[in-house]
């Protein structure tokens, strides 16, 4: 099976970028593989990028997107692509940049709650567009705790750090950061390169194959929102970002 080039993994900045040339190389009914592609399937506990597809025979909108080696792009059943065919996609800006904010936040704030709180662990994640969630395990926050965390990250934010990504080893990513503040010790020995995110002056520093922004200006002010109890000392807590940001705008270059 073929893979598709990651075209967002080249760089953070490559996550700024909106529209992009390819190749058709599969079809699957509504399921379109391409070989290269800006949208970021379902995974990483990020969920997937929208947008459309542009060919000759007119434009189609991309619901939903898959994968892990082949990228397939769901669109409508009638969608008249034959392998071969040449396509310019084009994912939605809002969702795409929604996703890279909330996603930078939750680095910074597994982070922070991993430094105050006694090497709490970040065992689960979702990211939306409106508001996202994290588990933390073993916890169990108190209001003075959670008030703790959304300071300590909203001075980072104000402190516009940057965010940086690299292609790493185990043993340098070891060598920095806590196998449990990284879950290196949940990932298979057999992976030995992996990319990874990097806060300020390593500050945080966990892999991560989603999309980020590269710096923390971009986030705007963190509100945690609620806090739920999942059992067995995880505690899940949901938060939401301002729409007061130091806004960078998407790249228009098609790549």
């Amino acid at each position: 099976m073929m893979n598709t080039i990651k075209l967002y993994l080249e760089s953070i900045d490559s996550a700024y970028y909106t529209k992009f040339n390819a190749k058709v190389v599969s079809i699957d009914g509504n399921k379109i593989g391409l070989d290269r592609t800006l949208f970021y399937p379902i995974g990483g506990g990020q969920n997937w990028d929208t947008g459309r597809i542009i060919s000759s025979n007119g434009e189609l909108q991309v619901s939903e997107v898959r994968g892990r080696n082949l990228i397939e792009h769901y669109v409508d059943n009638d969608h008249q692509l034959s392998i071969g065919d040449e396509v310019t996609g084009e994912i939605d800006w809002h969702r795409r940049y929604s996703h890279m904010r909330m996603h930078t936040a939750q680095h910074l704030m597994s982070g922070l709650a991993y430094e105050l709180f006694d090497g709490v662990r970040t065992v689960g994640n979702q990211i939306n567009i409106e508001n996202s969630r994290i588990d933390f395990n073993p916890i169990s926050f108190n209001e003075s705790m959670l008030q703790e965390l959304t300071e300590s990250a909203n001075q980072y934010v104000n402190d516009s750090f940057s965010v940086l990504d690299s292609i790493m080893t185990r043993k340098e990513i070891n060598s920095i950061m806590p196998e449990e503040r990284t879950n290196m010790d949940l990932l298979p020995k057999s992976i030995k390169d992996l990319r990874v995110i990097t806060i300020g002056n390593e500050f945080d520093l966990c892999p991560c194959a989603g999309t980020h922004i590269s710096n923390l200006s971009e986030i705007g002010g963190i509100t945690i929102v609620s806090k739920k109890s999942k059992g067995k000392g995880t505690q899940r807590i949901k938060y939401q970002l301002s729409n007061n940001y130091s806004k960078r705008e998407p790249n228009s270059n098609i790549v």
